[in-house]
This record gives structure tokens, C-alpha cells and sequence, in this order.
């Protein structure tokens, strides 16, 4: 019996410690990314606050007094969206730009996110996406 425990023992360590290092090699290298887009490459940084915890929606703006603006005229390679709810950070949305305007584009498409006028005055062209079909981007 102490045999078998012993040998349980040896496989159960090997198997961890393989594990162990493969998730966490796998893991610095997603931290050196995130770590990578933030402070090397080109990000637009939007803060929803408070009214998508109501609406469930997020907002990105196309245009505005005429002009393209926001997502349409981004030199950005990411977009990053902040969930704000009174004052807290409850969250953020990270997505490549690219992704976002074909997403949106589909979605706008499909009927499940909606073109309408919002801002100052309502003179922003703007479109909004429920949060619950971000996640389609993938």
C-alpha cells in the first residue's frame, strides 16, 4: 500500500509541476502582451457611466456634426471600453480595432445593435451595442 501511495505521489508532483510551468509560462506571456498593448501600442479609451448598468448597452460614436468621429476615424489599434458605475471601475472591454468596426458593422447589420442620435444636442451619430453581444467578436 505504501508503494502505490508513493508512486500516486511521484506522478501526481511530476504532473503538477509540468502543469504548473506550462500555465505559468502561458500566463506571463498573456500578461506581457496585455502589458505590451497598454503601454506600446495605440489605444482609444471610452468610459460608459452608469446608464449601461441600466440599458445594457455600451456606446460608440461614428460621427458628430457632420464629420466622422470615434470608431470611424480611430488611428487606434485597440479599443478599450470602461463599465463605470457611480464612480467604480467595474470593468473593461479590450478589443482590436479592427474586430470592433466589422462587429459592429454585423451587428448593426443583424439588428441587434442599434444606429440612433445621442450627445450635445443630439448631434452624434452613435450606436448601441448591447455588452451581451460584444463577446460575439471572437
Amino acid at each position: 500500500m505504501e508503494q502505490v501511495a508513493e508512486r500516486l505521489k511521484e506522478k501526481f508532483t511530476k504532473e503538477y509541476t509540468s502543469k504548473f510551468d506550462i500555465d505559468l509560462k502561458f500566463g506571463e506571456e498573456a500578461e506581457y502582451s496585455l502589458a505590451s498593448i497598454l503601454s506600446l501600442g495605440k489605444v482609444e479609451v471610452k468610459t460608459e457611466r452608469d446608464i449601461w448598468k441600466r440599458t445594457g448597452n455600451i456606446v460608440i460614436e461614428l460621427r458628430s456634426r457632420g464629420k466622422y468621429s470615434g470608431l470611424s476615424v480611430t488611428e487606434a489599434e485597440w479599443w478599450a471600453h470602461i463599465l463605470s458605475y457611480k464612480g467604480v471601475k467595474e470593468g473593461v472591454i479590450l478589443i482590436p480595432v479592427d474586430l470592433l468596426k466589422k462587429r459592429v458593422k454585423q451587428l448593426v447589420k443583424e439588428g441587434k445593435a442599434t444606429l440612433t442620435v445621442g450627445g450635445d444636442d443630439n448631434t452624434s451619430e452613435i450606436v448601441l451595442i448591447p455588452i451581451k453581444e460584444i463577446h460575439g467578436i471572437f
